[in-house]
């Protein structure tokens, strides 16, 4: 839902991701040998490309200038080409659309401008066909204050739907408790219960005076949270994920999902100290976020989805803040929750994040060894972040980068999330004017806070119209980026050395080449601080393939020793690189990689 603030990290000083492990006993030596060993496991999400629609932005079919779903169905072929296996669509549901489409007023519909359900059904056969499968995204901590069962909850206490939302009366606003950022929340002499606050700024209790109680939003006050202590609500809403299975999803990426329940004793929040972008007070959201409690919902949540063919597969949103938190989300050595939770570690080290060889490995390795064998689920960009060819760009090496955290992402062994227009290098295009914000976050929160427009702009997919054949219509809900004119489909498509070619041809090495497919994951060269390299080991009767990235501005000299990957020769063949100066490679032995250079070689 809202941007995430950096992470931190576990180790705070690490010579290498073995040391660090070492040190703080997080990994065993028969965790990193487990990691070592290829799979044999065919399960589709094991071995997947997911892509993110956002479908406001991606195509328009009908004029209006907004996306649709006509539109995804009308580019499926593009989507094959490339390689994608499953689509995810940010929610298509009825909406008023205060938050595009994340304040659901019916999660059994589709929104009349992105169409009906029966294109959803004809999207969801057209993909079969492609062997692209289609996951929704599912909003479960919240609805829209539009939806039926809200309107009910908030008409009176006494209406058999008014405990489905949290509710509180309040605390008096002259009591001793209330304090000045209470106050300003103040309605018939009440204050807000505590200090808990909107993700999209102010107090998260909002006053209702039918009721005269306030209700409680983790995000904008459009979106009241379900009350997840009562039980009618889970069964409401795993109907409502059952209705989008009987019509043939292969699963759902559910969103902000640790925030599911909140601290039934409404205890105030801790801060943390500072102000953010709304000027309200910095806080810990240790009584807002995580609980225990959830972990329950997503077993049975597990469970009632598994009952479906097909392998049907649970992504989640999940923030967290070290990868044994994450390994909780797959249910740990029960692995009996999320299959996929994503780990946010690797891709999103700040909005700021600087690519760093030392703590990349940490994490890869972390996720390796740390979450019981499960499959982990790697994502640098989506709608809620500043694109990586933004957050990782210097200006200079913009181009390598973004074929360097590609490749990262696509020989890595897991699941690979992408987000639209990241396979052509697209841009953030941040509005420069209040005025023309959109997304909620930017409006409350301008300047400081610009929002997430500029990830959410149309896709580029040709030169021939300033609307870059996403719409007929002069006026497209968001402006499209003046890079359209060269950063295009099209363009790209018609170029060898294009971003769009670069990540075609991972994708499909990831798919024919069985050390990519199946193999596990061993780092080499682990001391390096500026280049990450680790081979991808082989089933039997195949070969590992090594892949080297240099992180820094400049040339490296690798001397590298493969013997903890138990390769014995030093013979290389050039699979991919980005400097045709490593083409001829043919010996791991001083090989000297470009400024931010990407090398994937086939060992001999």
């Amino acid at each position: 839902m809202k941007r995430p603030s950096p992470v931190q990290l576990v180790c705070v000083t690490v010579l290498s991701a073995a040391s660090c492990f070492a040190q703080s006993g997080a990994v065993s030596p028969a965790d990193l040998k487990a990691a070592e060993k290829p799979s044999s496991d065919s399960t589709w999400w094991k071995h997947a490309v997911v892509y993110e629609i956002y479908p406001r932005s991606f195509q328009d079919s009908n004029g209006d200038g907004v996306g649709d779903l006509n539109g995804i169905t009308q580019r499926l072929d593009y989507l094959k080409d490339l390689g994608v296996d499953a689509i995810w669509i940010a929610p298509m549901y009825p909406s008023p659309q205060v938050d595009f489409g994340y304040d659901i007023s019916d999660y059994e519909n589709v929104d009349p401008q992105y169409g009906t359900l029966a294109d959803m059904d004809r999207l969801i056969a057209e993909a079969k066909k492609r062997n692209i499968r289609v996951c929704l995204d599912m909003v479960l901590n919240h609805t829209s204050d539009k939806h039926a069962w809200f309107q009910q909850s908030a008409s009176s206490r006494t209406d058999p739907k008014h405990d489905w939302y949290v509710w509180n009366e309040g605390k008096l606003a002259t009591g001793p408790g209330a304090t000045p950022y209470e106050k300003r929340f103040a309605h018939d002499g009440k204050v807000p219960i505590n200090d808990w606050e909107s993700g999209f700024g102010g107090s998260a209790w909002q006053w209702t005076p039918a009721t005269e109680q306030f209700y409680y939003h983790k995000f904008y006050r459009e979106q009241p949270d379900l009350n997840w202590r009562n039980p009618a609500v889970e069964k409401a809403m795993f109907a409502s994920m059952q209705f989008w299975l009987d019509r043939g999803v292969a699963g759902f990426r559910l969103d902000a999902i640790p925030t599911l329940f909140e601290d039934p004793q409404l205890r105030d929040e801790p801060e943390a100290g500072g102000v953010n972008a709304q000027g309200d007070p910095n806080l810990k959201d240790v009584y807002t976020s995580n609980l225990p409690e959830v972990h329950g919902v997503i077993r049975r949540m597990r469970t009632m989805v598994s009952k479906y063919p097909g392998d049907r597969v649970l992504i989640g949103e999940t923030y967290l803040p070290n990868t044994l938190e994450l390994d909780k989300w797959y249910g740990s050595a029960d692995k009996n929750e999320l299959q996929l939770p994503m780990d946010m570690l690797v891709g999103f080290q700040g909005n700021h994040a600087k690519l760093d060889a030392t703590k990349l490995r940490q994490y890869l390795v972390e996720v390796e060894t740390q979450v019981h064998g499960s499959q982990p689920l790697l994502v640098f960009d989506n709608h809620d972040n500043v694109r990586s060819h933004d957050r990782y760009g210097d200006g200079e090496h913009d181009a390598a980068i973004d074929r360097l955290i590609a490749a990262l992402l696509l020989t890595s062994r897991a699941t690979a999330l992408m987000y639209y227009g990241e396979e052509l290098g697209m841009p953030t295009t941040i509005p420069t004017r209040v005025e023309d914000v959109k997304d909620p976050i930017g409006i409350t929160g301008w300047p400081k806070e610009k929002g997430r427009d500029g990830e959410r702009t149309p896709m580029q997919w040709d030169a021939t119209t300033p609307q870059a054949g996403f719409s007929t219509n002069a006026k497209t809900w968001l402006p499209v980026p003046a890079s359209y004119a060269t950063i295009n489909v099209k363009a790209e498509q018609s170029d060898p050395q294009s971003l769009l070619n670069w990540h075609k041809k991972l994708i499909s090495m990831r798919r024919s080449l069985p050390a990519l497919h199946d193999g596990g994951l061993v780092m080499v060269d682990t001391d390096n601080p500026d280049v990450l390299s680790f081979v991808r080991t082989a089933p039997a009767g195949a070969k590992p393939v090594l892949v080297c990235l240099n992180m820094s501005a400049s040339p490296k000299t690798l001397h590298l020793d493969l013997s903890a990957a138990a390769v014995k020769g030093v013979e290389i063949r050039t699979l991919l690189t980005n400097d045709a100066t490593l083409t001829p490679v043919h010996s791991v032995k001083d090989v000297t990689m470009p400024a931010y250079g990407s090398y994937i070689g086939e060992l001999q």
